[in-house]
């Protein structure tokens, strides 16, 4: 695993944070060492997909990003119709997923049906396997059949006017009791709440050997690129879309996970 050192020195400049090569090449070291319980989230998407997936329905991974949850769910998914649809707009990050995912002897079966709906598109990336690999944005896919969504921090990095429409486009192609499982950075409208976990999250971060300087540098990056939400919105939100039921399962300082059922 590469060592995540992008920001360990002083940069001149700082851009927008972007899933490019540099990032997609120590991005497992980096997610690790920068989202509290990562691991524990992908392993429950696995054992949440294996429990709410439908025979003959497919899997969407919106936002995939190295193709962890897809592999999760490869894993803990027990049916000869498997199909997962992995979605970026990264095509640096679904690079190094296609070739992680050839690593992989659970994701290396051919898969046996072509999946209707999803546009062609010249820069997808596909694979012989039970993962689909699709370079698009996700706001073009067109969700269908599915029994399972997985969103794990994704819909922090959409324009927040753009969130509504996507859900219900999520909740429209989703099948009855399917579910979506969406992980989040929170925000919180008490500031001394607020602080409080900022603080928690950079000790975590301080524990895993980033400095003051990374954790400051990779900060300014972000802050006009991951645009956090509140608890409440985010149930809010899902709930307008149409789910029926709204839970959080998961939150270690201000990083959190939900499911919504249709």
């Amino acid at each position: 695993m590469t060592s995540d050192t992008l920001y360990a020195q002083a940069l001149e400049q700082l851009v927008d944070f972007n899933f490019d090569e540099k990032v997609a090449n120590v991005f497992p070291d980096m997610i690790q060492r920068s989202v509290p319980g990562y691991a524990s989230i992908v392993a429950m998407t696995g054992i949440l997909a294996a429990e709410f997936y439908q025979k003959d329905s497919y899997c969407y991974d919106l936002g995939c990003s190295l193709g962890a949850a897809s592999l999760s769910m490869a894993r803990a998914i027990e049916d000869e119709t498997l199909h997962i649809i992995a979605v970026d707009n990264s095509s640096a990050m679904l690079e190094k997923a296609q070739h992680l995912l050839l690593l992989s002897k659970r994701a290396t079966k051919r898969a046996t049906k072509r999946i209707p709906d999803v546009p062609e598109n010249e820069n997808a990336h596909y694979n012989e396997s039970v993962i689909e690999l699709i370079c698009d944005d996700i706001n073009d896919i067109k969700i269908s059949n599915a029994s399972v969504v997985v969103m794990n921090f994704t819909l922090q990095f959409i324009a927040p006017e753009q969130r509504a429409k996507l859900l219900q486009n999520i909740y429209q192609g989703m099948k009855k009791d399917g579910i979506l499982i969406l992980s989040e950075k929170l925000n919180y409208n008490d500031k001394s709440q607020q602080q409080l976990l900022i603080d928690m999250h950079h000790f975590f971060k301080k524990a895993n050997g980033y400095s003051q300087l990374e954790i400051s540098q990779k900060r300014q990056t972000l802050e006009n690129v991951l645009i956090p939400e509140t608890l409440e919105q985010h149930k809010e939100r899902l709930n307008r879309a149409g789910f029926k039921q709204v839970e959080q399962w998961f939150q270690c300082f201000n990083f959190s996970s939900f499911i919504a059922i249709k």
